[in-house]
């Protein structure tokens, strides 16, 4: 069994083609998936989601590049990942890639997250994009070791990587791996320890090689564990074995699926 850790379900090309995704993803052994949040106005559409589907789960979250959306506070955040069906904190992070200008705002907003994960004892999702140095400075600072989490779709160097892992946390590997020139990426997917990986979607963005260019969604989670296979040259079920197990032993509030 595979784990999709990381899409949008609920964003419209992926919704209005729900069950159809959602049959897809049990024909290619894709137990779970995670719907991120990314601002509070859209996370009802996705809690909505969660309740409704035994293998899908939640997260609460604003993200950096929502620069005029709702700001939340530790109060709030904490008792939105009170729902049984949060299982983690974001998708927060730094994103200095779109918004340049102004990031202040978007370290006290990555400071606020990063506290009321500590306080819900669920881990964070971390979304860092031309931020490596500061995101890792924030983490550290706000002992966000004590919980953990992942850094969500890893486009960073090995070296990043090392210090991301230092902290506790997780690497996830998108389709972006699986692109030919994406060399560092590669080598931090045959570098990093075997049980601190995950692999995720990110759909509908990113889609893998085969299907570059097109919509994502979490059946082709497949393309990315076999390109992990191919690097690390293990067997594409050692490599859903070992991040399914990654997946339910960083995510605690997750549910393992009972296959008969």
């Amino acid at each position: 069994m595979l784990v999709d850790s990381h899409c949008h379900l609920d964003f419209p090309e992926l919704a209005r083609r729900l069950p159809e995704i959602l049959e897809r993803m049990q024909q290619n052994d894709v137990g779970c998936a995670v719907c991120i949040g990314v601002n509070l106005e859209d996370l009802p559409g996705v809690l909505a989601l969660a309740e409704a589907h035994a293998n899908l789960y939640a997260t609460v979250g604003v993200h950096p590049e929502y620069a005029d959306a709702d700001e939340p506070n530790e109060q709030k955040l904490l008792e939105l990942a009170g729902h049984p069906k949060v299982i983690a904190i974001g998708e927060t992070g730094l994103d200095y890639h779109w918004q340049k200008d102004r990031p202040e705002w978007q370290r006290d907003r990555f400071r606020c997250h990063i506290r009321a994960a500590i306080l819900a004892g669920k881990p964070l999702v971390v979304h860092m994009r031309d931020a490596a140095n500061d995101t890792l400075r924030i983490l550290h600072e706000e002992g966000a070791q004590a919980i953990g989490g992942v850094m969500h779709c890893f486009t960073e160097t090995w070296e990043v990587a090392r210090r991301a892992l230092d902290l506790g946390f997780h690497i996830s590997f998108s389709g972006i791996v699986t692109f030919k020139n994406a060399l560092a990426i590669k080598e931090v997917a045959q570098k990093a320890p075997l049980d601190r990986i995950l692999v995720e979607t990110d759909a509908p963005y990113l889609a893998p090689a085969p299907y570059r260019g097109k919509a994502n969604e979490p059946a082709y989670v497949r393309y990315v564990a076999e390109e992990l296979a191919r690097l690390r040259r293990l067997s594409p079920e050692q490599v859903a074995e070992a991040t399914t197990a990654n997946f339910f032993n960083l995510f605690k509030h997750a549910l393992r699926p009972i296959h008969p």
